[in-house]
């Protein structure tokens, strides 16, 4: 029996062994035991007679389960009666973008069995996503872990946009990361198909966009990946950004510009400036033609207009624009061009396209304007601002502020990061009308070969802040899991790890590249938008295989390292001056950093002929000796803290010195243990 809403919202907090369980589940109770596994899978399906829509998954899920625990007996028979492992029930089929108590489900793991039941579909596959987690190796046997779990989400709204425009991303990455996606719980694919640098949907009725626009998805790819989107659960929702970022549309079709420019595919990553012409009602003929297509290509009851970074400084320019914006009002009092306004408008005709065709309006906070019906939905990516003011005037939003993974941030910065925090400025009216949030993972520095690295496994940090309760908020045991959660991805095919160690290898050459992979492991690509600033010049054909595209975007060294640090911080704060580092813990904490800083320390002696070697890794030799040289100030500050010495003056003095010209990037990389090395250096 399922537990109902309100029961699970009050149940929330009893969640406090989480195992390795990602998202943290509304309630769970633990048992002692196991159900082992016996060399045979046998599933009961209980559900809608004529439904098939799960056979596929299950059939699947069996197959992993032979995969990870090597026995090939472990394949899925269905039974119709009697004994079963796996027994499933549910009432119907879900809606995918129901919104509702879809995704709701019940698990149980006993000696005897396992019973997985939900109101639909979605909520089993919910639940299987959580069974897959529970699988344990415990003396060379399998089994899963005795378990009561109900379980349903905070929002209803789970994204991760992939942008395709600017790196085009093959049928078989967006797949296997809509695998990664399900394990998680995530249930939207916001599909950013379309920018400056490239249209990546086949068109009949418009064949110039996606011939002129570069590599393409036909229409029966995406289909099949709506299909394969759809068997885990997960919407497609499309976005074609207009009136800005449509360059590849001007490229194709110049009538539909502002000026009297002809346009080819960018080259650059700069945000241009570049906008449709608002004024002209064949530019609307031409979108309603494009519209009428990708409206029937794609089912989701949403899509996405984009309506971001338009400054208006091409309509400011035109006389003929700015002369039918002063006929038709669009004129401030001072003479000046409502931008805003204009857009407005802009907004308010594609609307009534979308309308026609019978969807749902989602774009960025910048198309908030008077004239659009409460129903469509703004995402605020500028900052929180734009999701309240959505709120209060009554329009569903989400939250991606905060969320995106193209700026190299932590997992725990987008962790913490909740879209309806406990001082949001929101009636409970208000708050409800917040659907939930999406990642985003902008694909500038990102190609198909490094792009999972990019969004595993922080991704799945977001995924947690947007199905778990708000009371879920321990980083440390969230890192735990995270770990636990990057390697479950891996059996499901994800490249997160393997592909940067492949490029590593490439960038080793005929070397060894175990000094290649320390320094690697602990450098981060620079943050927010700064890689576009530092004295190299990327265009869509820029090979993304330097050290800083191998490098993660969060360092688990790094980060591991700066857990000691602060652990040994709080140690010093506490303990008596005599009883230092007599205890286990403390000595363990001073073995730990000095093994690392040493790791650290040697690793440039063997690093650097390399570096000097490689015409494409020389560029990196300073960061390499920079870590050194911390490394090497490091343990001598550890030697001085067992001593019960504080430094010298002049000592502190070149220790700050050094760090402060360590902090310098190279190559578009930076060191991340600046941060814990000052902070050790400054005990």
């Amino acid at each position: 029996m399922l537990v109902a809403s309100s029961q699970l919202s009050s149940a929330q907090a009893l969640v406090t062994d989480t195992r390795g369980l990602l998202p943290v589940p509304s309630m769970a109770q633990w048992g002692s035991s196991r159900f082992a596994l016996k060399g045979q899978w046998r599933v009961q399906l209980q559900g809608p007679k004529a439904d098939s829509v799960l056979r596929p998954t299950l059939t699947q899920f069996g197959t992993w389960l032979g995969q990870q625990t090597a026995d090939k007996r472990l394949v899925t028979t269905f039974v119709g009666s009697g004994a079963a492992d796996l027994t499933i029930t549910y009432g119907r089929l879900g809606k995918l973008a129901g919104l509702g108590d879809e995704e709701m489900y019940s698990l149980r793991v006993t000696p005897m069995g396992i019973a997985l039941a939900a109101n639909t579909h979605l909520g089993i596959l919910r639940g299987l996503a959580t069974l897959r987690q529970l699988l344990l190796l415990e003396k060379k046997a399998y089994a899963f872990a005795e378990v009561d779990i109900a379980d349903s989400p905070r929002f209803a709204w789970r994204g991760l946009l992939i942008d395709v425009a600017r790196h085009f991303m093959p049928v078989s990455v967006i797949k296997r990361n809509l695998d990664a996606m399900a394990a998680v719980k995530l249930n939207v694919l916001h599909w950013h198909l379309s920018d400056d640098q490239g249209f990546r949907v086949e068109s009949k009725v418009l064949p110039r966009l996606h011939q002129v626009g570069g590599q393409f998805y036909t229409q029966a790819q995406v289909r099949d990946v709506i299909d394969y989107a759809a068997a885990r659960g997960i919407r497609v929702l499309p976005e074609f950004d207009m009136p800005g970022h449509t360059t590849s549309w001007l490229a194709a079709y110049p009538q539909l510009a502002s000026n009297d420019s002809t346009y080819g595919i960018p080259q650059t990553w700069r945000t241009l400036n570049i906008a449709l012409d608002p004024t002209r009602e064949t530019t609307y003929q031409l979108i309603d033609t494009l519209l009428g297509e990708m409206t029937a290509l794609f089912p989701d009851p949403y899509f996405h207009i984009g309506g971001d970074e338009n400054d208006g400084r091409q309509w400011r320019r035109s006389p003929r624009i700015m002369a039918w914006s002063k006929e038709n009002g669009f004129l401030k009092p001072n003479g000046q061009l409502d931008k805003h306004g204009l857009q407005t408008h802009f907004n308010r005709r594609v609307l009534q396209l979308l309308v026609k065709y019978q969807k749902k309006m989602v774009g960025w906070d910048e198309i908030l304007g008077p004239g659009l019906p409460e129903d469509a939905v703004i995402q605020s990516w500028r900052g929180r601002k734009g999701l309240y003011d959505a709120a209060k005037q009554g329009h569903p939003s989400l939250l991606s502020n905060g969320y995106y993974l193209d700026l190299n941030y932590s997992a725990a910065s987008h962790y913490l990061n909740d879209p309806v925090p406990a001082d949001a400025p929101l009636t409970d009216r208000q708050k409800a009308l917040v659907l939930g949030g999406e990642a985003t993972m902008w694909a500038e520095f990102a190609d198909s070969v490094i792009i999972d690295s990019r969004i595993w496994p922080r991704a799945a940090a977001v995924a947690e802040r947007l199905w778990s309760a708000a009371a879920v908020r321990d980083v440390p045991d969230m890192y735990r899991r995270l770990a636990v959660v990057a390697t479950e991805l891996e059996t499901l095919g994800l490249q997160h790890r393997r592909a940067p160690e492949q490029l590593l290898t490439q960038l080793a050459g005929a070397r060894d590249a175990t000094a290649l992979r320390t320094l690697a492991g602990v450098v981060e690509p620079v943050k927010e938008y700064k890689r576009h600033f530092q004295g190299f010049t990327y265009t869509p054909q820029t090979p993304l295989n330097r050290l800083v595209d191998a490098a993660p975007a969060e360092s688990e060294a790094a980060r591991q390292f700066g857990v000691a640090v602060e652990g040994l911080t709080q140690y010093l704060q506490l303990a008596p001056a005599a009883e230092r580092f007599k205890g286990a813990s403390s000595r363990a904490l001073l073995t730990f950093l000095n093994a690392q800083l040493r790791t650290w320390e040697t690793n440039d002696q063997r690093l650097q002929p390399l570096l000097l070697q490689g015409s494409s890794l020389w560029e990196y030799a300073g960061l390499s000796t920079h870590l050194r040289l911390l490394s090497a100030l490091g343990l001598e500050r550890l030697l001085l803290l067992e001593k019960g010495q504080t430094p010298a003056p002049a000592w502190q003095a070149a220790a700050l010195k050094q760090l402060d010209a360590a902090k310098a990037p190279a190559g578009q990389a930076e060191l991340a243990v600046i941060p814990a090395m000052r902070k050790l250096l400054t005990l």
